[in-house]
């Protein structure tokens, strides 16, 4: 999916987040990076239709506001930061949930064989009748990518899909990330704070600072050593593995110099 972004401004009161941004995404995964309060959680709610700014979105080639409103559920699906669940359902139930599409929605068979098959395509079918405050962090995520996953969108949003797991955990997440998305054919956005993981899977990385982009493009190009230093305000050294993928290891700060 091609999704362009034209003169897109969005602000909470007063304070503009983002004003006149314009881009396209076409790669298969996007990730986003950038510092605190660059903008990148709120583009992502924006791109999802949970805030409204001002400007177009296009999804291949057409203005998000024509699409019917169970067309753009089906479209898109986001995951956000923190995905709290208090209640004692079952993972199926969770799921099944992901399918609704009305207060009056009533559970058919083909809505069972899509939750059974979206547990099965992840490995999870082990956990499908255990309540979701039994399980582990890890456990947890790969329920909610699951949910994201159960109307097969063709676009997937995602913020901070790695907060709180082990290194583990982070890794096979982004191998079962990448690796949906390309069996797929989704288009894959995140908002990452790890550059050495964006840089591993992104196929496309788009930088923001301040709330404008600031480079856009493959990994090597876009993660220099002048990157790091103006964006991040840290001095680091960029080596390029085996496989011409950058690695950031952090030096020191700029401002404790």
């Amino acid at each position: 999916m091609k999704l362009e972004i034209d003169n897109f401004s969005f602000g909470y009161n007063s304070s503009l987040i983002f004003n006149e941004m314009n881009f396209k995404i076409e790669s298969r995964i996007t990730v986003l990076i950038g510092p605190n309060a660059a903008g990148k959680s709120t583009l992502l709610k924006c791109i999802a239709g949970v805030l409204d700014p001002k400007g177009t979105i296009m999804f291949d080639g057409k203005d998000v506001k024509s699409f019917e409103k169970k067309d753009l559920i089906r479209l898109r699906s986001y995951l956000p930061q923190e995905s709290k669940i208090t209640s004692s359902l079952t993972v199926f139930e969770i799921l099944l949930l992901g399918m609704a599409n009305s207060l009056f929605w009533k559970v058919n068979e083909t809505d069972l064989e899509v939750v059974s098959n979206v547990l099965k395509y992840l490995g999870i079918e082990d956990l499908a009748l255990r309540g979701i405050n039994e399980l582990s962090g890890g456990q947890k995520q790969m329920v909610f990518i699951a949910q994201s996953l159960i109307r097969d969108p063709k676009l997937l949003l995602m913020d901070e899909p790695t907060n709180g797991l082990d290194l583990k955990y982070q890794l096979e997440l982004f191998e079962l990330i990448q690796k949906i998305t390309l069996e797929k054919g989704m288009t894959t956005i995140i908002a990452l704070h790890d550059l050495n993981l964006a840089a591993r899977f992104a196929d496309n990385i788009v930088v923001m600072n301040k709330g404008e982009i600031y480079a856009s493009g493959s990994p090597s190009s876009v993660l220099t050593q002048k990157t790091i230093e103006s964006v991040y305000g840290i001095n680091a050294r960029i080596s390029i593995d085996d496989d011409g993928v950058p690695w950031i290891k952090p030096i020191n700060s700029i401002k404790n110099k």
